[in-house]
């Protein structure tokens, strides 16, 4: 039976690779797939995504932002999601917090991925000083999805490698939550060898809850953005947290799963396109 609700419209401030799976490529698609009206505020424009790729063009599009948002306004536009991901200086920090204050209501969500490491290790292009000023805007979220790196510099912590106990995990959710949003999921989230995926926290309910998933081998890009823009479609869809949580591990293992078995070059992201018969059914859309 058709949907004869209107639709919900998120706004996604990422990158644009031009080729491989991420960011805006990721966002968009998995959006819209679910029934969400997405719009992009482009951070940055790359022919690749930077992933074990060398010699990739990058158009730095800062200038363009508060013009976008200036543009926005004029047209009385109203946002049910704030979704933000990779930005690429301190000025998009700002720029992306103003933007926030100029679409925030008290029905909206505000999610930030603060995306600048991995692995114990803080992405090439950014410093110390650039993790600060993410804690900041995250201070601003209502929700946040940190990798277990980005949740210990957001925290001013020592990283340290898994696998994990519990009470260190549900620490490091209640110590994020210290910092303002309401919603943490943190991903990157392993007991053992054989299972990985993430751990939820809801501070107004004190809920902790995880969703984990049979462990692939490889290391593939993009998965992150693949992950929260399947949760954010969750969430949009009505789902509860732990369920949206559930529902993007599915998901993502599954895009993981196929790109494993193709053989497929890793580099490139991992094959989500397919996926989408099997989220809709997750989401209730079919």
């Amino acid at each position: 039976m058709e949907n004869k609700q209107t639709l919900k419209r998120v706004a996604a401030i990422h990158d644009l690779s031009g080729f491989g799976k991420c960011s805006l490529t990721v966002a968009l698609p998995i959006l819209s797939a679910a029934g969400i009206e997405a719009s992009a505020l482009p951070t940055a424009i790359l022919s690749t995504h930077t992933g074990g790729i060398d010699g990739y063009t990058y158009l730095d599009t800062t200038s363009e932002m508060r013009p976008f948002t200036r543009h926005w306004q004029s047209l009385g536009l109203h946002f049910d999601a704030i979704y933000s991901g990779f930005l690429g200086s301190f000025e998009q920090l700002d720029i992306v917090g103003e933007f926030f204050d100029a679409f925030r209501r008290e029905d909206n969500l505000i999610l930030v991925d603060p995306v600048m490491a991995d692995n114990g290790e803080l992405y090439k292009i950014f410093t110390p000083a650039f993790a600060a000023g993410m804690r900041s805007l995250c201070e601003r979220a209502g929700i946040i999805v940190p990798n277990i790196t980005e949740a210990t510099l957001l925290l001013g912590e020592s990283y340290h490698p898994g696998p994990y106990e519990k009470p260190y995990i549900q620490g490091l959710l209640h110590r994020l939550s210290l910092l303002g949003p309401r919603q943490i999921v943190l991903t990157g989230v392993y007991f053992d060898d054989a299972q990985l995926g993430v751990a939820t926290f809801d501070s107004q309910s004190g809920e902790t809850a995880y969703n984990l998933a049979a462990r692939i081998p490889g290391y593939y890009h993009g998965t992150g953005d693949v992950y929260a823009s399947a949760l954010l479609a969750g969430l949009m869809n009505g789902f509860s947290l732990h369920e949206s949580a559930g529902i993007a591990v599915r998901y993502t293992a599954g895009s993981i799963q196929r790109t494993y078995e193709a053989g497929s070059d890793i580099r490139f992201g991992v094959n989500f396109e397919q996926g989408f018969p099997a989220l809709l059914h997750d989401l209730h859309l079919v």
